[in-house]
């Protein structure tokens, strides 16, 4: 049986997009642990810096106490799911989200097998107020959370009216 043009572009989207946030997130890291010293910081903009933090915690450092082999645990059951779930269920405007907390999942995977902690290196402030450091997969995960419960409110939004 031939697979449809949908059956045969989900998958391809999927791989293209995870794999371009995979590989930008790689690329920036390096960059910054070959050129920027740890705790030094490059002003940018009046309210952006480059910084190098090794970030052993979750999300903004939480959980750093709980040790590397649960959050590769963690992260592993999560991108499974993902996949699974991507593959499975998705339709519509989801398919752009998905494959980015993807990508942005496995960035930060690659980070801790290798590493045993995420590089962060995008620092955003106002004044002595600072957002946490941040790098190009938890950007992409954000991006993709949002654009999924936006996608998700929205469609039941149209289902409501329909």
């Amino acid at each position: 049986m031939l697979r449809s043009d949908s059956q045969v572009r989900k998958p391809l989207i999927i791989f293209l997009i995870s794999f371009t946030v995979i590989f930008f997130d790689y690329l920036t890291k390096k960059i910054i642990v070959e050129s920027v010293s740890p705790f030094e910081s490059i002003n940018v903009l009046p309210f952006l810096r480059i910084v190098h933090v090794e970030n052993k915690g979750a999300a903004f450092g939480l959980f750093a106490n709980l040790g590397n082999k649960i959050f590769i645990g963690i992260s592993i059951i999560a991108i499974t799911l993902i996949i699974i779930y991507t593959l499975k269920f998705v339709r519509g405007k989801e398919i752009y989200s998905l494959p980015l907390i993807l990508g942005g999942a496995i960035g930060n995977l690659i980070d801790r097998v290798r590493l045993g902690n995420v590089i962060d290196f995008i620092d955003v402030y106002v004044g002595k107020w600072h957002w946490p450091a941040f790098n190009v997969a938890d950007s992409a995960l954000t991006i993709g959370i949002i654009l999924f419960i936006w996608s998700n409110l929205r469609s039941g939004e149209l289902k409501k009216s329909g």
